[in-house]
């Protein structure tokens, strides 16, 4: 069910109604564990047993790891890597012709299921769960508790990735009236604008970025297309996290802030602290400072940057594009990583501005191998950005509706949101209701959420 349909918005209203009833509270986690279940199962109700299997199965490795951590720890880690690995990688292996199958009934119709949505997303939560909750003596949780960490809707496709012991915590009776409905309110109504009039409007453009439309641009178009897209990625991750935001404040969980400003980074280092938060602490927490992190010298910290961002880029999918995309983010923090200490000389603001720009740019780049999967279109559209185009007849591009969708981007990064909030904020309730009037009224054509596909 997407956070976008008018499907979505009675669950949540009748959902809302039912979890605060007063004669219900008592049964308040098993309510939202359902709830969840009908959200995930609405579109593919075939995918419920595998979610299940996932979570009873984590859930068997967790109590019997509170046990023996050492055996039962990695063998649960690793029963989810290959829950992970099969669905998403399979296709590396098998394809779509009858003929890539085995004759053995079971296992085609395992190879025939198709990716399930939030898999990468609900993986990760199950890692979570067992080390955080092995980690250290803790009050052994129930089945339910352990459904509603891995299956809460708001968080179960989108993100954000959510720490086990900065959720358990928040299990508890919930109240209307601790209801922050204003912050609710508002980062639903930021989150729907975002991806309804800003995200889905430049779908509309960089949609030519696509093989074979981006043979027929413009040199110029092509660069053009390129900061769009790095707008609209960003315009539709941070609203769709935003929407999940706002929908758990409503059920009394506060999740975690997913983004923060990534494009104002002035280093690598730096944006990956502010793009896709939860993900990146996730690949610190339980990758990177296992592997060793930067407490085995120079070397070894450099090639932990690179397999930890390799394997980020892989999570994204089994295509060479997103391996390439995440090695090349590896290179660029392994190559600013002798430079991190000197930087703060260099402070000034125009040396920031510079340093903020060629971060940007770089990022923005890097974001064609992310929008094309295929490693030789991902290369061809790169090579077209430095040569003349040919195509007689280009498509024209409106850049004066291009600079109106990513306006609200450029104004995000560039600090309004701060300003209002001090001294603007008596004008700050017209500005939602402009945004969601704009979300309602202009919202672009329906596309599904980019993350969808991981």
């Amino acid at each position: 069910m997407s956070f976008t349909s008018w499907q979505f918005a009675i669950f949540v209203a009748v959902v809302f109604g039912v979890y605060y009833s007063p004669p219900l509270r008592r049964f308040q986690i098993q309510l939202l564990v359902f709830s969840s279940l009908f959200f995930y199962g609405y579109g593919q109700p075939g995918l419920l047993p595998l979610l299940a299997v996932a979570v009873c199965g984590t859930f068997v490795f967790l109590i019997l790891a509170l046990r023996n951590r050492a055996i039962w720890l990695p063998s649960g880690v690793v029963f989810n890597l290959l829950l992970l690995a099969f669905f998403k990688y399979k296709f590396l292996f098998i394809g779509a012709d009858p003929q890539d199958l085995t004759g053995v009934t079971p296992i085609d119709l395992l190879l025939k299921l198709p990716l399930p949505i939030g898999i990468s997303f609900f993986v990760f939560h199950n890692v979570s769960l067992l080390v955080d909750l092995t980690r250290e003596e803790a009050r052994r949780p129930s089945l339910t508790d352990v459904f509603l960490y891995i299956v809460f809707f708001p968080q179960l496709v989108s993100g954000p990735i959510t720490r086990a012991e900065m959720f358990f915590p928040q299990i508890k009776p919930k109240y209307v009236a601790d209801v922050p409905f204003v912050e609710a309110a508002k980062w639903i109504v930021a989150g729907y604008f975002f991806k309804l009039f800003v995200a889905n409007n430049l779908n509309e453009m960089t949609s030519y970025m696509d093989f074979p439309l981006y043979e027929t641009l413009r040199t110029e178009d092509r660069w053009l297309l390129v900061f769009l897209y790095s707008y609209q990625i960003y315009a539709d991750f941070f609203g769709y996290t935003a929407i999940a935001i706002g929908i758990a404040l409503l059920f009394g969980f506060r999740l975690p802030i997913n983004f923060d400003l990534p494009y104002i980074s002035s280093a690598f280092s730096e944006f990956w602290t502010r793009w896709h938060i939860s993900l990146s602490s996730w690949l610190r927490t339980y990758l990177y400072i296992p592997l060793g992190g930067n407490r085995c010298g120079a070397a070894r910290t450099n090639l932990n940057l690179m397999i930890v961002m390799g394997l980020g880029g892989l999570w994204h999918g089994a295509a060479i594009s997103y391996l390439v995309w995440g090695l090349f983010h590896g290179l660029l923090l392994v190559l600013e990583r002798p430079f991190l200490r000197s930087l703060p000389a260099f402070d000034s603001a125009p040396l920031r501005f510079v340093r903020m720009t060629f971060v940007f740019l770089c990022v923005s780049v890097l974001w064609i191998f992310f929008k094309l999967p295929s490693f030789d279109h991902a290369l061809s559209y790169l090579a077209g950005m430095f040569k003349p185009g040919t195509n007689p007849n280009p498509p024209k591009l409106f850049h004066d509706l291009a600079l109106l969708y990513a306006l609200p981007v450029m104004i995000q990064h560039l600090g309004f949101g701060s300003v209002l909030q001090s001294r603007l904020s008596r004008w700050e309730p017209y500005l939602y209701g402009v945004m969601a009037a704009l979300a309602y009224l202009e919202a672009g054509p329906d596309v599904s959420f980019i993350y969808f596909q991981f």
